[in-house]
């Protein structure tokens, strides 16, 4: 009688093999144990607040003519994402080095799992938004998925705009997991407290200077495909590469 296979099964022979260029890819293949985690609970989610929102908008009366009906219920769905890779970085991460992965070989495994997940993640909601605009929003005119600033003319960026923002948390949270692992509860209270005190500060300078006007111009004058794609990435990119240099010496 042969046994069922997981996705863990051919981890360890990959490892083994001396083929380095798989090793990363075993990472990767390691982080579909999880996959309940990583991809099921944040769509089961993004499901009940779609199911809530559905039932809730079929019920109120209809907002005056030219208002659309919008909810951020579609928000939930990366807020999760920064749940799931914090159990990357405290449970799979001491698992692979378990296993002699060198943590070269798993960061650059995790990024190419976060990477494809998110891609992933970002068709699927460009596929829903189509059906949603095929369906006349759900037969109600609900902007669920496509929130009106959000909402791209060209598919590429439509996209891109679902896409990064999954690479932007996933990134943001595996830093916070690295910096934990590398500097323990006393370094992730020193990073938080840092960041509050900093945009504390930035919004007294603004303040100070009246600028708050300015800042809403630039945020409504700016193209969302940038607020949401560009600098995101950009954030990402950096985010990625400090949580790379701590991840360097982090224990497990």
């Amino acid at each position: 009688m042969t046994t069922p296979t997981t996705a863990l099964d051919s981890v360890p022979a990959a490892l083994d093999s001396p083929g380095r260029r798989r090793r990363p890819l075993a990472v990767a293949r390691m982080q579909l144990v999880n996959l309940p985690v990583q991809l099921g609970m944040p769509w089961l989610i993004l499901g009940i607040a779609f199911a809530i929102n559905l039932v809730i908008f079929a019920l109120v009366p209809d907002p005056p003519a030219g208002e659309p009906k919008v909810t951020g219920g579609l928000l939930s769905i990366y807020i999760f994402v920064i749940v799931a890779h914090l159990v990357t970085m405290t449970q799979v991460f001491p698992f692979a080095l378990g296993l002699s992965v060198t943590r070269r070989d798993f960061f650059t495994g995790t990024a190419l799992f976060v990477l494809a997940q998110s891609a992933v993640q970002g068709l699927l909601l460009t596929l829903l938004l189509a059906l949603e605009q095929v369906t006349g929003g759900w037969g109600m005119g609900l902007h669920f998925f496509g929130i009106p600033f959000l909402t791209q003319q060209n598919w590429a960026l439509q996209w891109l705009v679902y896409t990064v923002p999954f690479v932007f948390f996933s990134f943001v949270s595996i830093l916070a997991g690295t910096i934990l692992k590398r500097f323990g509860q006393v370094g992730m209270w020193i990073a938080s407290v840092g960041l509050l005190l900093l945009a504390g500060v930035a919004a007294v300078i603004v303040t100070w200077q009246e600028a708050w006007p300015a800042v809403g111009r630039f945020v409504s004058d700016t193209p969302a495909a940038v607020l949401f794609a560009g600098y995101p990435a950009i954030v990402a990119v950096l985010a990625a590469g400090v949580a790379y240099l701590f991840l360097r010496r982090a224990s497990v």
